[in-house]
């Protein structure tokens, strides 16, 4: 659908009558341009404007498809097409959320094509409003505030990606080991996710720099874009590898505390096997053990204590093998 459309002269915003009257108006006084902005437009919606605009068929299909490969194409009737991910942080679950935004710029038009929720245009048109001065550049402005917005955006989520593998490294890396493994892939899809939406786009922003489409003046405001789209791409490149790190360290760290419990475990098995096969033997009952009928006479009292030097026996072997456990470190 069409959410705004506006005309722009000398700065200012302008009334949009009929499209075509608008732009023979325009091309005839040389001067503003006409910014038309679209959210998740059907075809029907597209065939709106494409006629009166000139727009490339291919251009057009890229646009209503969606899902597009970051990029910016130029065709030979002189419009620029460009194509861009535009990315969202969600406090609530640290989740980042991907939409789409595509731009058309033309010799006396701007037309915007939003998909998805992430990254709203509105607060860039309204900031363009109250700056007359960079709108008075025309549809080149519009292109420099959406890339400008749309990257300032990647930095916003570089830095929220920053502060979220802190926190999981402290996890992993301190006494208590809290990390866990689900938390460390999460992290590494967000990655991943900034990663496919702002890696893509180093290349053609670089061909756009080096170009001759951009006038000298716009040069270096789109410079200070390449420069944090590429600190951004530095950045999440190296959180991947150290997101690598950490789940291998956490692993690790698991393994070996698997091996502790297993120790443990062993060490108090064999503990509790020697009593049980002395019990084990004492109780087969077999009439010619000495031991059952091992006994001392006190004052014609005749007493027994094959019973008690067993126990005797295992009590004290039980205690020598824990005490071996013990200083071994197995306990």
């Amino acid at each position: 659908m069409i959410v705004d459309q506006a005309v722009y002269r000398d700065g200012r915003r302008l009334p949009c009558g009929d499209l075509s009257d608008e732009l023979d108006l325009l091309h005839e006084q040389g001067t503003g341009f006409l910014w038309i902005g679209l959210k998740d437009p059907t075809q029907d919606e597209f065939d709106l404007v494409r006629d009166e605009l000139g727009l490339h068929p291919l251009a057009i299909e890229d646009a209503v498809t969606g899902n597009q490969r970051p990029k910016i194409e130029y065709y030979d009737n002189g419009h620029l097409f460009v194509a861009m991910k535009t990315l969202s942080y969600v406090e609530a679950t640290s989740d980042v959320e991907t939409g789409e935004v595509m731009l058309f710029i033309g010799d006396r038009f701007a037309l915007t094509v939003r998909r998805g929720e992430p990254a709203p245009l509105a607060p860039v048109r309204a900031a363009l409003e109250h700056a007359p001065h960079l709108m008075e550049h025309g549809p080149i402005a519009v292109l420099y505030s959406v890339m400008d917005a749309v990257v300032d955006n990647y930095v916003r989520i570089d830095d929220e990606l920053t502060d979220d593998l802190d926190r999981i490294e402290r996890s992993v890396f301190s006494a208590e080991a809290q990390g866990n493994v689900q938390e460390i892939y999460s992290l590494k899809r967000e990655v991943l996710e900034t990663r496919r939406a702002a890696q893509p786009l180093v290349d053609p922003l670089t061909r756009l720099l080096h170009g001759s489409r951009l006038p000298s003046d716009a040069v270096p405001f789109f410079r200070d874009i390449s420069d944090n789209l590429l600190r951004v791409v530095d950045h999440v490149e190296s959180y991947d590898r150290l997101l690598t790190d950490v789940l291998n360290a956490h692993l690790a760290q698991v393994s070996v505390q698997q091996n502790s419990d297993m120790r443990k475990i062993s060490a108090w098995v064999a503990i509790a096997a020697f009593p049980t096969m002395l019990a084990g033997v004492y109780g087969m009952n077999f009439e010619g053990m000495p031991e059952l009928s091992a006994s001392f006479d006190v004052g014609g009292t005749e007493y027994h204590y094959g019973y008690f030097v067993a126990l005797a026996v295992m009590i004290g072997g039980s205690f020598l093998l824990y005490r071996a456990f013990k200083r071994s470190g197995w306990l």
